[in-house]
């Protein structure tokens, strides 16, 4: 970091480009099983339950570990988290390539999940410590939201290339030599930091968080199948042990969450923004990636090859937006992306069968959006703790934004189905348990769509496609509010870096013995 300027030099930089590894590692691991699924299942003779499970361990035990990581973080050092972490995602990815049958992968992913929990609030808290120029920060954060978004983005491609010229294994094999890299160089390119504080973490408090958000996620995703009792239960321990923790930081002298954090309204709104656009974004996404493969018949490859152009518009927004955030107040550009996003989901409410050129566009909006959101609003958060806490305020800022895509899928693909259900009708003369299948989902027809009548395929994928839209509109109506809120309760807030700009003015006319002509910091 330059000497007397306190902007990161090209050590720093560097590092961002080692922590981009990782970070797309992450995102990658979230879709690279899309494609490569059916013949794994196949070959490991997976249960549809055990199918689901190996889909949904990994994000289902990141969202559980991450306050817990990223406070020890805090506490430990988030260099040596980020180290210890990797090392561990390396060595599970190579057992679940070679996972013996389902039941083991089930565990890899779940060890997996555990894993990645290190790894996302240690590469954030550590981007805090190593970019303290306020501009620079912002724009490094961009870079991270987007490394995530294009690893998720590549997934299914990368996944599907892998399995077809090797197998399903090789698909995991990718983190052993990114493992390698960040274990070599960031001894060299990334700096340690921990908190002052050294009180261990609390052992009731981690059980405490892990029994209000994993039975949460767990219900938010089981609720596309039904609110059955075990849903309710999850929820109700949820709910219940949410706030047995809460009570319980507000007592203690070390919390593993600070809870005072709430009190700074920059933070608590720019959370709350974070997850209502997580909400719109998530939901949509598995709309549009069912639509593009149902509808329009693509394969997974092919679909997301299609996701090339969201993942750019992202890049553009995650990395204009905080430079724009330079002259105009951060809330106010998050407003007028989110504002410019309802261009999106109004596309994708008006679009039919054949109109997957229309959708893709609708998408790159939506993608628009959350580019501006997920850098500047993880900007707001992250830098509105104090540095002994950044890695509590990262894990807590990924917690919301998980819990957001796991509402969003299971809100608007309640209600997609439930459109679909409403307008499917069985044809006549078709066998019950065809008839059955085929009005249950789009899925289900094009399964049994050689016993179904000329044209009932077609109606099926015009009934999901009427789910799409009306899905699409409501999270419309939710962004529109969610702009609104970003403007009236975060456009308070300075352009980045203002407040360092005036200070440099002021030691550059007043602190100086040339009389204020020397160069500004």
């Amino acid at each position: 970091m330059g000497q007397d300027t306190g902007r990161a030099d090209w050590r720093e930089w560097s590092g961002l480009a080692l922590l981009a590894l990782p970070t797309a590692l992450l995102g990658l691991d979230v879709t690279a099983l899309y494609l490569v699924l059916p013949s794994l299942a196949g070959e490991l003779g997976a249960s549809a339950a055990q199918t689901l499970w190996i889909m949904d361990a990994y994000g289902f035990f990141i969202a559980g570990f991450l306050i817990t990581m990223g406070t020890l973080g805090d506490r430990i050092g988030r260099r040596r988290l980020l180290m210890v972490g990797i090392a561990a995602f390396g060595a599970v990815s190579a057992f679940a390539a070679f996972a013996p049958d389902a039941a083991w992968l089930i565990v890899a992913r779940a060890l997996l999940g555990i894993a990645g929990a290190t790894l996302m609030p240690s590469t954030l808290s550590l981007i805090s410590n190593m970019f303290r120029d306020a501009r620079q920060r912002a724009v490094a954060i961009g870079v991270w939201a987007t490394m995530f978004a294009i690893g998720m983005a590549a997934g299914p491609v990368v996944g599907g290339a892998l399995a077809a010229g090797l197998w399903w294994g090789a698909v995991f094999l990718l983190a052993v030599p990114i493992a390698l890299v960040v274990l070599a160089v960031a001894p060299t390119l990334l700096p340690e930091y921990r908190s002052a504080r050294t009180a261990r973490l609390d052992p009731l408090s981690v059980g405490l968080s892990l029994t209000a958000i994993l039975p949460v996620t767990y219900a938010i995703k089981q609720a596309t199948e039904g609110f059955g009792a075990d849903v309710l239960i999850a929820a109700l321990l949820g709910v219940g042990s949410g706030i047995a923790f809460a009570r319980r930081q507000l007592r203690l002298r070390e919390p593993l969450l600070d809870l005072r954090l709430f009190a700074n309204r920059a933070f608590s709104a720019a959370l709350a923004v974070l997850l209502i656009g997580l909400v719109g974004v998530g939901g949509v996404m598995i709309l549009v990636t069912q639509y593009l493969q149902l509808v329009e018949g693509q394969s997974p490859m092919t679909a997301g090859l299609w996701m090339g152009p969201p993942a750019l518009a992202m890049l553009v927004a995650a990395i204009g937006a905080p430079l724009l955030a330079r002259r105009f107040s951060p809330g106010a550009v998050m407003a007028a992306t989110l504002a410019l996003s309802l261009l999106g989901y109004a596309l994708l409410a008006v679009a039919g069968a054949g109109s997957a050129p229309s959708v893709i566009a609708g998408f790159a909006f939506v993608y628009l959006g959350l580019g501006a959101i997920a850098a500047l609003g993880t900007d707001i958060v992250v830098s509105a703790a104090p540095a002994e806490r950044s890695g509590s305020a990262a894990a807590l800022s990924e917690t919301v934004q998980e819990l957001g895509v796991a509402a969003g899928v299971a809100l608007l693909g309640s209600l997609t189905t439930a459109i679909y259900r409403a307008m499917a009708e069985a044809p006549p003369g078709v066998p019950p348990a065809a008839a059955a299948t085929a009005t249950d989902s789009l899925s289900g027809a094009l399964s049994v769509a050689h016993q179904l009548p000329a044209g009932a395929v077609e109606q099926a994928k015009a009934a999901f496609t009427t789910g799409l839209n009306v899905s699409a509109l409501a999270a419309g109506l939710a962004i529109a509010l969610c702009a609104l809120a970003a403007f009236s309760t975060l456009r308070h807030l300075h352009p980045i870096g203002a407040d360092t700009v005036e200070a440099d003015s002021a030691l550059s006319t007043h602190g100086r013995d040339d009389g204020g002509r020397g160069p500004r910091g």
